[in-house]
């Protein structure tokens, strides 16, 4: 082939390309579900970081005078129960829901990635000690392992983001080796292998990518799940303490008061269903797009 004829190829290679793109945008853009759920998400992110700029008041300044008022143009949620804003509070506790699902999140895929991928690429024994390993984590509830967890350390974020983050590696540590055990024989991996390819170059360069993309869609899907354990265990008192602003505080603070106004549990809770709401819608519409075959059996 001549050098001439190798342009026109790799124009029509790039122009297939990017009608794939756009192919796939116009399919994620006509799902409605799809296009709501980032909506939420993306109000989510923004209102998580830039709530120092966005609320009217410092979280936990007090007004004791001005305590359990009902919304207005001053308070848009009213206030608590020391009279601190608690439209404020809610926005300052986005950023420790943003804080706790982005770093548990990222760092448990990282982590379930690579021991997935050494357990389906890896020999016999490997796999069989850490799906004993993957199987003991997940038989612990997580509310039971943070219950033991907190009576031994005492509570606080970090602590969340560590119980977050041991309690989600199994999940995609098995996706990982589902999907490297079903790429471990194929012929362009057994190719590699015999060129004399490394272990570590054939699953950086050649499982990775094909690993992935189903990972990244479970990670979209599994935030709302993050955001409700650190709700939930902030709730209980195991997690963020006060006088830090988180939406599980806030139920909790809204909770012991809700005979005397139900405003601060409907601040603490509406927040949490929307963001739930909009990665599940995300998610949902992420794999629809990504995985013809789901889309093709509905």
């Amino acid at each position: 082939m001549k050098p001439s004829d190798a342009v026109p190829d790799l124009d029509r290679e790039r122009e297939s390309a990017a009608r794939e793109r756009r192919a796939t945008l116009g399919a994620f853009l006509r799902n409605p579900l799809g296009v709501t759920g980032l909506v939420l998400v993306l109000l989510f992110f923004a209102s998580a970081i830039f709530a120092p700029w966005i609320a009217p008041y410092d979280p936990n300044a007090m007004d004791i005078p001005d305590r359990l008022a009902d919304p207005s143009l001053e308070h848009l949620a009213g206030t608590d129960q020391l009279g601190r804003d608690t439209f404020s509070r809610v926005l300052h506790g986005g950023r420790v829901a943003l804080k706790v699902a982005a770093i548990g999140v990222s760092v448990a895929l990282a982590v379930g990635l690579v021991l997935g991928m050494l357990a389906g690429f890896g020999p016999r024994w490997l796999d069989n000690l850490l799906l004993l390993v993957f199987d003991t984590v997940r038989a612990f509830p997580t509310i039971v392992l943070a219950l033991a967890t907190v009576a031994l350390t005492g509570p606080s974020l970090e602590m969340v983001l560590a119980i977050v983050i041991i309690t989600s590696i199994p999940q995609y540590a098995r996706m990982a080796r589902t999907a490297t055990l079903a790429l471990k024989n194929t012929e362009f991996i057994l190719a590699e292998r015999s060129l004399g390819a490394s272990t570590a170059r054939i699953l950086r360069e050649h499982v990775m990518p094909n690993v992935i993309g189903p990972l990244l869609i479970l990670a979209a899907m599994d935030v709302p799940v993050v955001v409700t354990v650190e709700a939930g265990l902030s709730f209980l008192g195991l997690g963020v303490l006060p006088p830090t602003a988180s939406w599980g505080t806030i139920l909790n603070e809204g909770y012991l008061v809700i005979r005397e106004t139900p405003w601060m549990v409907l601040a603490g809770g509406v927040p949490l269903v929307l963001t739930t709401l909009g990665f599940t819608f995300l998610g949902e519409a992420l794999r629809d797009v990504f995985d013809p075959r789901l889309s093709k059996g509905r």
